[in-house]
């Protein structure tokens, strides 16, 4: 045997553990059989193509736009290329780039069902669900047993406020494919969107489990409280998620309290003031050394172990109190007059802020109105016609000082919301078409917050009407 031929067989050796590893879902180990390959042949077609699809199965987004674009320069009627570089896209969340790659895809290819459940993604993605929703159909009608386009579904469905067809869609997914854990996710959302927060909560365990939310959860010393007497114990709290999440799920620190127990929540720095008004709670940075406990718990898993109903929800004429020497300086500074808090806008690098964050032009009319002093809840970030606050936001203390001190807050749907209803004080929240589980559907009012009122979009992106019912409401 030549020194060439026995190459040659070691490459195909590699070459099949790498279809192997691949078709088994072991993406890294398929990325390094076939590397190896195209190291000793670069010219080896079979290991580029599955090196960018196992790239593209890893999620390495960026590197199979790279691939792709550079391909479709030699091969630009390759469906499959125009389908790998459009879904990396969507997982970079650029839709409108994605589209318009995922719909050459199906026009070269119309028979394959993912490119269409993809391309439905990205109009998801553009905030047009009903074409979504047909896109995906088309999906299921191609492969009926394409689970991905199932799970899309239902979240597709949720989105447009069909939650029962949603969680019939999901349960029908969940008996098939029992460890699917964005099947789980999805009907976690309906079902507390639908507003069945036992069943909501219980399938929201599966958050642990999910791609997206993986890295806030680490296994802390000792065991996982379930819920059971805390008397006597010290219970430690891990913060995850938003600092919206933190503020909204602290109200159940105090029941841990109640009971005995010793409730020590680490969450963000900046958060860490406004949970020390609870009585009885302890709060430290989760960042920092971890005290000891008894037993330890994420935040987001409280309701769970609560049992928490729509009926049972603690607190929600306000748990949190703003610091009163800091309300006194924040109030010194407003004029006399109507003075309204205004968070115009949410985390930008949020995924769903496209849909939470109104254009800015939008405000103008409420700005406009006269006898109201508008001042800026957001730290940082200027829009005109609206005062910066004379003390500087730095963290969470002060912010929840200064909507102490305010008449009212009008605020999208971000931390600012959560920390004026956990103060009880008195808040707009503006809410897109699709909104948030925990704001529900079809009404004004919150049962995790009291002092809240909510307007909503009635079509997706339709922000001004949303704005002129605030204004009408302003001049009641």
């Amino acid at each position: 045997m030549t020194a060439g031929t026995h190459g040659g067989d070691a490459t195909s050796v590699r070459y099949m553990a790498g279809l192997t590893h691949l078709a088994s879902g072991q993406v890294v180990a398929a990325i390094d059989a076939l590397r190896e390959v195209l190291s000793s042949d670069p010219s080896h077609a079979g290991a580029r193509r599955n090196l960018l699809r196992a790239r593209a199965a890893a999620g390495d987004h960026a590197a199979v736009i790279a691939e792709t674009t550079e391909a479709l320069r030699q091969h630009p009627d390759s469906a499959e290329l125009h389908f790998l570089r459009g879904s990396a896209l969507n997982g970079l969340f650029r839709p409108v780039e994605a589209r318009d790659a995922l719909t050459t895809s199906v026009a070269l290819n119309p028979n394959f069902a993912p490119a269409w459940l993809n391309l439905g993604n990205a109009l998801m993605d553009l905030d047009d669900p009903i074409a979504a929703e047909a896109h995906c159909r088309h999906a299921l009608n191609l492969d009926p047993t394409l689970i991905e386009a199932i799970v899309s579904l239902g979240f597709m469905l949720t989105a447009q406020g069909r939650v029962a067809e949603a969680i019939g869609v999901l349960e029908g997914a969940i008996d098939t494919h029992p460890d699917n854990v964005q099947a789980h996710w999805n009907l976690a959302t309906a079902a507390l969107l639908a507003g069945d927060l036992p069943r909501g909560f219980a399938e929201y365990e599966w958050r642990k489990r999910h791609d997206r939310f993986r890295h806030d959860f680490i296994d802390l010393p000792g065991p996982v409280w379930d819920g059971g007497d805390p008397r006597g114990r010290t219970i430690l709290v891990h913060a995850e998620q938003g600092l919206g999440d933190t503020v909204q799920f602290a109200r159940y620190l105090a029941l841990i309290a109640q009971r005995g127990g010793v409730p020590i929540l680490a969450c963000e720095p900046s958060l860490m003031p406004l949970p020390r008004t609870i009585a009885g709670v302890q709060v430290i940075s989760k960042f920092g050394p971890l005290p000891r406990h008894d037993a330890w718990i994420d935040q987001m898993s409280l309701p769970h172990v609560f049992g928490t109903t729509l009926e049972t929800i603690p607190s929600s004429a306000g748990y949190l109190t703003a610091d009163p020497e800091l309300i006194a300086a924040h109030r010194a500074t407003l004029p006399p007059t109507r003075r309204i808090g205004l968070a115009w806008a949410g985390n930008p690098l949020h995924r769903n802020d496209f849909r939470r964050t109104p254009p800015r032009e939008v405000f103008q009319p409420l700005l406009t109105l006269p006898d109201c002093h508008f001042v800026s809840l957001v730290p940082g970030r200027a829009l005109p016609g609206i005062a910066c606050p004379a003390r500087p936001l730095t963290d969470y203390a002060e912010t929840a000082a200064l909507i102490a001190a305010l008449d009212l807050t009008i605020t999208v749907d971000t931390s600012v919301a959560h920390v004026a209803g956990a103060l009880g004080h008195p808040a707009w929240v503006l809410l897109p078409y699709a909104p948030d589980w925990r704001w529900l559907l079809n009404r004004n009012d919150t049962p995790w917050y009291d002092s809240l009122r909510l307007f909503r979009q009635s079509s997706p992106g339709d922000w001004r009407s949303v704005i002129a019912s605030v204004i009408a409401a302003l001049a009641e």
